[in-house]
């Protein structure tokens, strides 16, 4: 019989810390899921640790190796090979709270149709402390961009989506030479069609890493600018306001630049903002050429602070 939800990490070289989410897999008190693990071209004890796992046979897993494509690239590895209704991502060096499968479930077979894209939770550091904030009282259902720019949430937040959503829009695109795409993008596309159910209860505990992007964007801007002007590009046409409407028109000037394309205007599907947003977005590309050292910013920087992840720039 298939689960009823697909847990999946994405991994490069994390053999130190993907025990965690292992561990924390044995302690669910309902075992009615997968672990789907996708390997993207690890060079250490990866393969081997997953085997291992694999023959205790505690618990349900799947195993698929491929050549290194970023974090974007496992995630569409992930999604053409999940099965199950629901589906998670747990990063690497995350792991889930006990009994978040029993609650996940639980939740959605009390609250659950064809009406939401899934269930909005929450995520907290190791020490169980809340990351942000929680969700506001009584709210039942929103989309992600909805509870940044509407209800002022703050923080990362744990996504379960239906399987039949995250397979309903396009895979991430796969630029030659570049490995990080921001995962928000399919997030915001299932925005335009359905909200999300709110789950007012802690799902995962994560911690960032000093190797994770979240601590390395100015690396990832400089390194990934064709994947920033493509996102940019889409996020500036779902903007819901004309504060964020600039800023993603700032930040795909900033692209734009980096990776040399001279016809970024004519390429804009909103030219005129993207006119207005060139003093600052050329500033932008400025400080991002010239500043060499990791900036250290919040893991919210995408429009309506959905979290751009994990482990890019170490790839």
């Amino acid at each position: 019989m298939v689960p009823s939800l697909t847990v999946f990490t994405p991994t490069y070289n994390r053999a130190h810390t993907l025990h965690l989410c292992y561990e924390s897999l044995l302690r669910q008190s309902c075992q009615d899921f997968v672990w789907l693990i996708i390997d993207d071209g690890s060079t250490d004890r990866t393969r081997e640790l997953v085997e291992g796992w694999i023959s205790e046979g505690r618990i349900a897993i799947r195993y698929h190796y491929q050549d290194n494509q970023g974090m974007h690239g496992g995630h569409n590895a992930a999604y053409e090979r999940i099965d199950t209704e629901l589906n998670v991502c747990i990063d690497s060096d995350d792991y889930l709270a006990d009994d978040a499968v029993d609650k996940i479930l639980s939740f959605w077979k009390e609250h659950g149709s064809e009406q939401y894209a899934g269930i909005v939770g929450l995520d907290a550091s190791p020490d169980g402390e809340m990351i942000g904030t929680g969700m506001p009282e009584g709210l039942k259902a929103s989309t992600l961009s909805g509870l940044y720019a509407k209800w002022k949430v703050k923080g990362d937040k744990k996504l379960v989506y239906r399987t039949a959503m995250t397979s309903s829009v396009p895979p991430y695109p796969i630029f030659p030479g570049e490995k990080y795409v921001p995962l928000s993008y399919k997030y915001l596309l299932i925005d335009q069609q359905l909200p999300l159910l709110v789950m007012n209860e802690v799902l995962c505990h994560v911690e960032y890493r000093a190797d994770g992007s979240s601590l390395n964007m100015m690396n990832q801007y400089r390194k990934n600018p064709q994947g920033f002007a493509f996102f940019r590009k889409v996020a500036m046409v779902y903007a819901s306001s004309f504060k964020e409407r600039l800023r993603e028109a700032v930040h795909y000037v900033s692209s734009s630049l980096i990776m040399g394309n001279r016809k970024f205007i004519a390429e804009s599907p909103r030219k005129g903002m993207t006119v207005l947003a060139l003093p600052l977005g050329g500033l932008l590309y400025l400080y991002i050429r010239r500043t060499q050292r990791a900036a250290p910013i919040s893991a919210k920087e995408t429009p309506r602070n959905i979290r751009q992840v994990q482990e890019s720039d170490s790839q």
